[in-house]
């Protein structure tokens, strides 16, 4: 009897110690929140038919209500693919500007092939989102391994993935530009050789007569 005793008491023991040491390798014992954005990317089809090369007026209707359905702006990236897409491209391509949008170089692998005599427009868009957001599910107290809440970073990243203007930026950042140094002199020295606004002294104001 003593023995099983002793054994349970080690067991418990034991226990306890994996208990009290599962704190280490929780991802939510840091600073860092665990409620990140994530980007996803759709690809949006759209085949047109183009025997003589180019979209008739009637299939550039259909294009432009397709886009208009699909509430196309920024961010949203246009491809054209098909055996006519080099002919068709500045037809596309001028629709699309009425959206302040340009078609892009190359196109993103679909299902199905084109069909023969058409083009397929393709429309790339990506969003970013905290999925699980809000997320209530532990309460704030009783927090005994010291993690943050479940609810930690939801508001921030949130509303810093619904103001990106482009969330492939998350992604990949771009490459920085030149930057003219001498532009950004002249800046300076504009607004120091400028004259100073106090120099011809306070100008003197009369409320007499009415001015």
């Amino acid at each position: 009897m003593t023995n099983k005793i002793g054994r349970l008491l080690l067991a418990s023991a034991a226990l306890a110690g994996c208990q009290a040491n599962r704190g280490w390798d929780l991802p939510a014992r840091g600073v860092s929140s665990l409620n990140q954005a994530v980007v996803s990317r759709a690809d949006y089809v759209f085949d047109a038919a183009t025997p003589s090369g180019s979209l008739d007026q009637g299939e550039a209707a259909r294009l432009d209500a397709w886009f208009r359905g699909l509430e196309l702006g920024y961010g949203d990236v246009i491809y054209v693919d098909g055996p006519y897409a080099a002919s068709a491209r500045e037809d596309v391509a001028r629709l699309a500007g009425r959206y302040g949008l340009l078609v892009a170089d190359g196109a993103p692998v679909t299902q199905g092939a084109v069909a023969p005599g058409s083009i397929r427009v393709v429309v790339s868009r990506t969003r970013a989102n905290v999925p699980d957001c809000p997320n209530w599910s532990r309460p704030a107290q009783p927090n005994h391994t010291n993690e943050t809440m479940s609810n930690f970073g939801c508001a921030v990243n949130s509303n810093f993935a619904a103001m990106v203007a482009d969330p492939n930026d998350l992604v990949s950042g771009r490459e920085g530009g030149t930057t003219d140094l001498r532009t950004g002199a002249r800046a300076v020295e504009s607004y120091r050789n400028a004259p100073l606004t106090g120099q011809g002294g306070l100008q003197s104001v009369s409320t007499k007569g009415g001015k």
